[in-house]
C-alpha cells in the first residue's frame, strides 16, 4: 500500500495544476451522485453540478492560454463590481442567510467570488508597493475589510474567515514585519467583543455548541454529533460506494454540501480517507511550485492568495466535520455542490495554470 501511494504522488507531480483540479472535481461528481440517492435527496442537484463541471470545462477550453497579467489593470473594476453585487446581496438576497442572487433557475454566490477578486485586487495594489509603510497596510485593510464586513453582514463567518486568511497570506509575502502583525493580532483581540455582540444567535450557539456538543445532542449539538459518528463508521475500508446508511438515510443534514466529507469517509474508509488527503496536498503542493516559479510580484501573490483560499477552506471544513474548528458553512473546494463555488474554483485554477506558462516563458 505505500508503495502504491509513493507511486501515485510522484506521478501526479509531473502534471499539470488542472489535471490535478479535474481529479478533485471527478471525485466530487462521484461523492455528489451517491448522495443523490439518498431518502431525501432528489437528482437536481447532481444534473447542476453536471452542469457547471461542463461550463467550466468550456472556459478552460476558452482561456486556457491568456495571460493572467492582464488581470491586473482590471483587478480594481473586478472590486466595484463585487462591491456592488454584495450590497444588492444585503437588500435583495436569497435564502435564509440572504447569500445568493437569483435570476430565473439560476442562483449564485456574490460572497465567492468575492474571495478571487480580493484576491487579485489586494495583488494588484502591493505589487508596486512597500507593505511596511503604515498607509499601505492600511490601504490594505481596507481593500480587504469592506469585502469582509458586507460578508460577515449577510451573515456568512466561514467565507469571512477566509479573507482573514488571505490577507494574512498575501501580505505576508509581501513582507509585513513582525510589529506589524503583533498590532494586528492586538487589533483582532480588541475587536472580537464587538464581533461576538453582532452575531447572530444562530452563530453564537454554534460556537457553544462547539465547545460542550453535548450539551444539546439532539438539537444545536446534532450536525455535529452526526458528523463525527458518519465518519467513523466507515471504519478501514468504508461501506461501499453507495452504500452509506448515515448519510443516505438522512441521520447528518448537508451531506451533498458542507458535510459530503463524512460521505467519502463513510463509504471508503479511513484508506479512502488517506488517499482524498494525499490528492489534495499534491494539488496544495502544486501552487506552491507556482508561487515559487512565479516572475512577476502580482503572480507571486496571486497564487499566494489561492493557496490560501483552498488551503483554508479544506483544513477548516475538514477539522469542522471532525469536530475540532465549529460549523461555519463552508463548502469544499471542488467537491461539494455549489456553481458558484465550482466556478470560482476553476477560474482561480485557470489563473495558476497561466502564472505557471507565462513564467516559464516570462
Amino acid at each position: 500500500m505505500k508503495q502504491k501511494l509513493r507511486y501515485m504522488r510522484n506521478s501526479l507531480k509531473e502534471k499539470n495544476v488542472i489535471f490535478l483540479a479535474y481529479i478533485l472535481i471527478f471525485i466530487g461528481i462521484c461523492a455528489l451522485f451517491s448522495a443523490s440517492k439518498g431518502v431525501i435527496t432528489k437528482g437536481g442537484f447532481f444534473i447542476k453540478q453536471i452542469i457547471w463541471v461542463f461550463i467550466g470545462t468550456i472556459l478552460v477550453y476558452i482561456f486556457r492560454n491568456r495571460d493572467y497579467r492582464s488581470l491586473e489593470k482590471w483587478s480594481y473594476l473586478f472590486y466595484f463590481i463585487i462591491l456592488l453585487l454584495l450590497t444588492i446581496v444585503l437588500f435583495k438576497g436569497e435564502g435564509r442567510a440572504s447569500r445568493w442572487i437569483g435570476i430565473g433557475w439560476f442562483y449564485f454566490q456574490p460572497s465567492e467570488f468575492a474571495k478571487l477578486v480580493v484576491i487579485l485586487t489586494l495583488s494588484s495594489f502591493l505589487s508596486n508597493k512597500d507593505i511596511r509603510r503604515f498607509s499601505v497596510l492600511f490601504l490594505s485593510l481596507i481593500i480587504v475589510g469592506i469585502p469582509f464586513l458586507f460578508v460577515f453582514k449577510q451573515p456568512n463567518f466561514g467565507t469571512a474567515i477566509i479573507f482573514i486568511l488571505i490577507f494574512l497570506g498575501i501580505t505576508y509575502i509581501a513582507g509585513i514585519t513582525r510589529k506589524q502583525l503583533i498590532l494586528l493580532f492586538l487589533f483582532i483581540i480588541f475587536l472580537s467583543p464587538f464581533v461576538w455582540m453582532i452575531m447572530k444567535d444562530y452563530q453564537r450557539e454554534r460556537i457553544l455548541t462547539f465547545l460542550n456538543p453535548m450539551k444539546d445532542p439532539l438539537g444545536k449539538g446534532y450536525n455535529l454529533l452526526q458528523s463525527k459518528i458518519t465518519i467513523g463508521s466507515g471504519g478501514l475500508i468504508g461501506k461501499g460506494f453507495m452504500k452509506g446508511t448515515q448519510t443516505k438515510l438522512a441521520f447528518l443534514p448537508e451531506y451533498h454540501t458542507d458535510f459530503i466529507f463524512c460521505l467519502i469517509a463513510e463509504e471508503f474508509g479511513f484508506i479512502g480517507v488517506v488517499i482524498f488527503i494525499i490528492l489534495y496536498y499534491i494539488f496544495l503542493n502544486k501552487i506552491i511550485e507556482i508561487i515559487y516559479i512565479s516572475k512577476t510580484q502580482f503572480g507571486k501573490y496571486v497564487a499566494t492568495g489561492i493557496f490560501v483560499m483552498f488551503s483554508g477552506q479544506f483544513l477548516i471544513n475538514l477539522c469542522m466535520t471532525l469536530g475540532i474548528f465549529p460549523i461555519v458553512g463552508l463548502p469544499l473546494p471542488f467537491i461539494s455542490y455549489g456553481g458558484s463555488s465550482l466556478m470560482v474554483s476553476i477560474l482561480s485554477v485557470l489563473i495558476l495554470l497561466s502564472i505557471e506558462k507565462y513564467s516559464t516563458f516570462f
